[in-house]
């Protein structure tokens, strides 16, 4: 009995001195691991990694970019059959533990021990909001303590519904979707608050494993585990058996839902998350930032319509190039692989792929990539001259097999509930509108389709203006004294060009030449040749000077006459720049396209300021005082002024005239007498533009090939409707807006041949408008700063010389 004593009293003490040393090693290193851990404190105010998300104007999202789709939302807005559900699953006694589950713990722990396997069972979701916020998913015994510890530190530092707000934020739920909301939207393309109890247990049950039971990848699991959420709502007394019978009876409904946007304009939300990334950096893609631009959804729907429309149109008119390939005779058996073949042709813009099944006298039978049989009507594809070159087509078509094989694969378009037949346009075309008093980016289209062609022609393509740019030529005359009935000669020059190894002999569009005519005509008629002498009168190295103002960079522009015809390269954003000093009196503004930012908090990050036109000046003293071409105020919410009020609304004026009666004419349709622009044609044609405004916009439209080539149209017919389709909606039911007109100008009866003061017999006259100081009824306050002398009251003044060459 004595060595029995003895070995239990052994026993015990060692049993106790080994508790006491295990007790308090396990006491140091959990001391030690508790010192490294993170402060938990930081789980109070968290920034959840959100998408950058780009919108209109009117709060209309366009774009998302980001790999987490996540959509945070307060605990209050969470359902509460949601919070059952993953209470029931995933810790039924979370409101009751202290951040950990002592009896889930012990339980894992005897399996462990017992099968030698681990179990996820005593992760509460305490410790998985840890290992989501602070840990790595790697399983270790090293974790797994500290997992625990923070656990607690956890419960204590934060309310029970704090917790579980972060866990259905953070937790992931498969296909990208980082929390409940997230998901909802992603399986059922609704709210949490429109969830149904079966979908509500669907999402629950995800968390264990999210893509072995995602309800897209493995739907007989996705059920498995949807029906023992509702079995463990049932058992733990959330919802009665009636409830719990019913849900489990619903079919899966779920499917993949893209992001919810509404309208796409990609080119506008490309631009603005560049600016977004090169400003905040990488991080711009998770800090959930919601950036508001200042277009307007309808505005940019009609921009992209016009583009389209207009390029469409212009390739109808220019013939048909044929079929994109031809898949043979069709067979009951080869349709099908006909329609796989189809879905790998891209759908670009509103034209879909097709192939040719029968061909009928007047009409073609099709099939589309979703196997649907239509039929193209012969109203549909009787525009198909064959294209041969340039300006010349085939002959017109009388039948259908004039056009189309059978087999053939053609892209089809629904206008108007009909099927047509089209082609992907090799023509490009860009159109941008900008409000003149602060630069705000209204719309803007860089091309036809942007998953075709992501240049954006609009801001980055720099192409020869042509007479686009001739009206900065007059404006610059205009400051050198000329006056809108200064007269030039239309007659033939030839220059010696240094840079050019022959004479150059510039010609009018018409090849024709008119002799004696005014600025106002010449720019109204779009005279080449009134243009070049006019910049010879003036200068060039000044007119290079002047048309900084505008924008302009000297560098890309000739430093030769050519400048006058518009042989510079700008971009369309660029000439709707200049554009917006005539329609707004005189201001340049800086165009841009962020309004503001808004942070994943609510909080505004950012609200732009533009420098905006000073209206008022112009009303008070017409900009009169001299000019200085930086900044007018000590106020950096005023653009700077760069041409007086006086030369902004006379410009206007002659602007106007080409739209009512010049080469412009076609804008007439929109029946308003606001409406100020230039056509313009480059060189061979290889370029049209038309540049257009009103008070309220300023618009551009460009239409060319990439790789420059001609056309074959002028800017009335290419550019012009693209224009008009965009700006009819742009001011349908809004008033006209044109500039008032500013103190310091006088209208006079002129001799419209001459441009001298008319005498009061003279039945044709015309009125025009002057500065005073060069006005021709009375003395001269200012000399003229021009060889040529302007028409005025003068007896000794000689009639030859208002010609000026």
């Amino acid at each position: 009995m004595i060595w029995f004593k003895r070995i239990i009293r052994f026993l015990f003490w060692t049993c106790l001195f080994g508790g006491i040393a295990i007790g308090g090693f396990a006491g140091l290193l959990i001391w030690r691991v508790d010192k490294e851990l993170p402060d938990v404190s930081v789980l109070k105010d968290v920034r959840y990694q959100t998408p950058l998300r780009i919108y209109t104007s009117d709060g209309v999202l366009m774009a998302e970019y980001g790999e987490k789709r996540r959509i945070p939302v307060p605990f209050d807005k969470i359902p509460k059959g949601l919070v059952d559900a993953v209470l029931a699953t995933e810790d039924h006694r979370f409101y009751e533990h202290p951040g950990i589950d002592i009896i889930g713990l012990l339980r894992a722990s005897v399996q462990l021990a017992v099968t030698g396997t681990k179990s996820q069972g005593g992760s509460t979701i305490t410790m998985q909001v840890a290992r989501n916020f602070f840990l790595t998913r790697k399983k270790t015994y090293s974790r797994k303590i500290r997992e625990i510890l923070l656990a607690i530190k956890i419960d204590r530092e934060l309310s029970k519904d704090k917790i579980l707000d972060l866990y259905l934020n953070k937790i992931y739920l498969g296909n990208r979707a980082y929390g409940v909301a997230a998901a909802a939207q992603v399986y059922y393309g609704k709210k949490l608050e429109e969830l149904t109890l079966p979908q509500m247990a669907m999402l629950a049950g995800l968390p264990k494993a999210p893509s072995k039971l995602n309800p897209l990848n493995n739907p007989e699991a996705a059920i498995k585990r949807r029906n023992h959420v509702l079995y463990r709502m049932y058992e733990k007394g959330y919802i009665d058996q009636a409830t719990y019978e019913e849900s489990i009876a619903a079919p899966l409904t779920a499917s993949y839902h893209s992001v919810a946007i509404k309208f796409t304009a990609p080119y506008v939300s490309e631009m603005a998350r560049k600016i977004i990334v090169d400003h905040y950096g990488k991080s711009a893609y998770t800090a959930g930032f919601n950036v508001y631009t200042t277009v307007k959804s309808q505005d940019q729907a009609s921009a992209e319509k016009a583009i389209r429309d207009a390029l469409l149109g212009y390739d109808t008119r220019h013939g048909y190039r044929g079929p994109i390939t031809n898949y043979g005779s069709p067979t009951k058996d080869s349709l099908p692989q006909w329609q796989d073949k189809l879905r790998k042709i891209p759908t670009v813009s509103s034209l879909q792929p097709a192939a040719v099944l029968v061909v009928n006298d007047k009409s073609a039978a099709v099939m589309l990539s979703n196997g649907a049989m239509e039929v193209i009507p012969w109203q549909g594809m009787a525009w198909a001259r064959k294209e041969i070159k340039g300006r010349a087509w085939g002959k017109e078509p009388q039948v259908a097999a004039d056009i189309l094989t059978v087999g053939d694969v053609v892209y089809v378009e629904k206008i108007k509930h009909k099927w047509r037949l089209s082609q992907i346009p090799e023509v490009q075309g860009a159109l941008i509108s900008i409000n003149p008093h602060d630069g705000a980016i209204l719309a803007m289209s860089g091309g036809f389709d942007y998953f075709q062609s992501k240049f954006n022609r609009a801001t980055q393509a720099n192409r020869q203006a042509g007479s686009a740019f001739k009206p900065f030529i007059y404006a610059a005359a205009l400051e050198k004294g000329f006056t809108l009935a200064t007269t030039i000669n239309d007659a033939p020059i030839v220059v010696n060009d240094p840079t050019e190894e022959n004479f150059w002999r510039p010609q009018n569009s018409s090849k024709d030449f008119f002799g004696p005519t005014r600025l106002r005509v010449g720019l109204m008629k779009s005279r080449n040749l009134v243009s070049i002498r006019l910049l010879s009168a003036i200068g060039v190295p000044y007119a290079l000077d002047y048309v900084k103002r505008f924008g302009f960079e000297a560098e890309e522009l000739p430093n030769t006459l050519s400048l006058a015809l518009g042989a510079g390269v700008v971009s369309p954003l660029q000439l709707a720049t200049g554009y917006a000093v005539f329609a707004n009196g005189g201001y340049r503004v800086e165009p841009y396209l962020i309004d503001h930012v808004i942070d994943s908090n609510g909080n505004m990050l950012y609200k732009a300021k533009p420098a905006v036109a000073c209206e008022e000046c112009i009303k008070q003293d017409g900009g009169a005082a001299a000019l200085t071409f930086a900044t007018n105020s000590g106020d950096n919410h005023l653009a700077p002024q760069v041409v007086t009020p006086q030369i902004a609304y006379l410009m206007t004026s002659a602007l106007q005239d080409v739209i009512q009666y010049g080469t412009g004419r076609r804008a007439k349709d929109l029946n308003r007498h606001d409406l100020a622009g230039k056509t313009s044609t480059t060189n061979d044609q290889k370029d049209a533009w038309f540049a257009g405004f009103n008070s309220d916009a300023v618009t551009i439209s460009w239409v060319g090939f990439d790789t420059p080539k001609s056309i074959h149209e002028y800017g009335a017919q290419a550019a012009l409707p693209m224009w008009k389709a965009f700006m009819s909606h742009k001011l349908l039911g809004t008033p006209e807006s044109t500039m008032e007109r500013p103190p310091g100008l006088v209208t006079v009866r002129i001799n419209p041949k001459t441009g001298y003061a008319a005498p009061s017999w003279m039945k044709n006259a015309v009125f025009e408008t002057f500065r005073e100081e060069y006005s021709p009824t009375r003395p001269r306050t200012k000399k003229p700063t021009f060889n040529a002398r302007n028409n005025a009251n003068d007896d000794n003044y000689d009639e030859s010389a208002a010609t000026l060459f």
